[in-house]
């Protein structure tokens, strides 16, 4: 009885012991957080590998809900409200379901973001946006699943779907010049030198109306004691896109010695084959 009492022990000890070892997830969980325009997106999910395994058509099924990932819902959270397919897809989170086809996928942005896997139950009025979108074969191969933010511009990204050699790309757009517009009208009113530079940067990087960026600019470079080379550098660059070219040699003149007097080899380069290309003396 004694040696019986003294094996149990041991066995449990040594499940105690195995308890205690950490092993490497199956299907790592990733976070991915991007900033698209004025937007911050992030994207939690897992990551499954093909280890051999045919993916889609086999081990992910065509025309069936696929939770996208592995373990937990896949989740993308905006900052914002956004835009999908010109569906409006207001800021908060998002659990993002699938339905992989051989040439195109379903792409669902699903309100309840509780639980593993699909719901036991589909809800239709929980979905807040869907498209459809083409599959795009790879070259080559994706090992281990992959999610990323592609194509950004100031105004949009696309959601990346990748493994085997699928690619799918699910554009969403965001309210940025909405929003930079909305915040130009209301500093308007009583703008500071660092309001009209922004604003100036902006409509010249936007390609808005450039003799309004130069009158920013200008009340900015007024405002300012003593303005720094690469504020005077964006100064060259609006007045020789408004067509002011002694303006713009003159701001690049003195961007360039600020720059040589920082050391900043970038800004002397670029005004130096700034005033090459606008002529200066």
């Amino acid at each position: 009885m004694k040696k019986l009492i003294l094996l149990l022990l041991a066995v449990v000890a040594t499940y105690s012991v195995q308890a205690q070892i950490e092993t490497p997830a199956p299907s790592p969980a990733a976070k991915v957080w991007q900033t698209v325009g004025m937007t911050d997106v992030t994207l939690e999910y897992s990551r499954p590998s093909m280890r051999g395994r045919t993916i889609f058509g086999d081990l992910v099924p065509y025309d069936m809900l696929w939770r996208t990932g592995a373990n937990a819902r896949t989740l993308i959270t905006f900052s914002t409200d956004v835009m999908v397919d010109g569906q409006a897809l207001k800021a908060g989170t998002y659990a993002i379901f699938t339905k992989p086809g051989a040439s195109t996928w379903e792409v669902f942005f699903y309100t309840d973001t509780q639980g593993g896997g699909t719901p036991a139950e589909w809800d239709e009025t929980k979905i807040a946006a869907k498209t459809v979108v083409t599959v795009d074969a790879m070259p080559s191969p994706v090992e281990t699943f992959t999610m990323t933010f592609d194509d950004l511009t100031s105004t949009s990204a696309v959601l990346g779907i990748l493994w085997e050699k699928a690619y799918i790309g699910v554009k969403f757009d965001v309210p940025t010049d909405a929003m930079v517009m909305k915040a130009i009208e209301k500093t308007m009113a009583g703008p500071d030198a660092g309001d009209y530079y922004a604003s100036a940067v902006y409509f010249y990087s936007e390609g808005k109306d450039i003799a309004k960026a130069k009158t920013w600019m200008d009340k900015a470079m007024a405002m300012t004691t003593k303005p720094a080379y690469w504020q005077l550098r964006q100064q060259s660059l609006i007045y020789a896109k408004a067509g002011d070219k002694k303006g713009a040699i003159e701001a690049a003149k003195k961007s360039l010695a600020g720059a040589e007097a920082a050391g900043n080899a970038d800004y002397v380069k670029m005004n130096k084959d700034s005033l090459k290309e606008w002529g200066a003396k």
